[in-house]
């Protein structure tokens, strides 16, 4: 069961559910993924919605990790994530936004 209050979201890949959620680890990993010198080059990058299927990715894998999650980019690349790729950005963004949302919303 997730939890939204910790920042948690609930995303099924390979008809299993698993939680996302960005601490510190994570977010980590997801600055050095995506190249941002710090959380608010982080931020910034996905505010004009002009973000990529790879920042996606990065976005999915790092909560995954920070959820528990022991695969890697390659599993998930490969795997399928219940909804789509319309489904992985909408997971995707439910997590920036408990994780982000007052800094997103400025």
């Amino acid at each position: 069961m997730v939890n939204p209050m910790r920042g948690e979201v609930s995303v099924t890949i390979d008809q299993v559910p698993h939680v996302l959620r960005l601490n510190l680890g994570a977010l980590i990993e997801l600055e050095t993924a995506l190249g941002a010198e710090n959380l608010m080059d982080l931020v910034a990058r996905f505010e004009p919605a002009r973000f990529t299927s790879r920042d996606i990715l990065a976005v999915l894998l790092a909560g995954l990790r920070g959820g528990g999650w022991q695969g890697d980019a390659q599993d998930l690349s490969t795997a399928v994530i219940e909804g789509g790729p319309i489904g992985a950005a909408q997971a995707a963004a439910r997590l920036l936004v408990l994780s982000f949302g007052t800094a997103m919303a400025e």
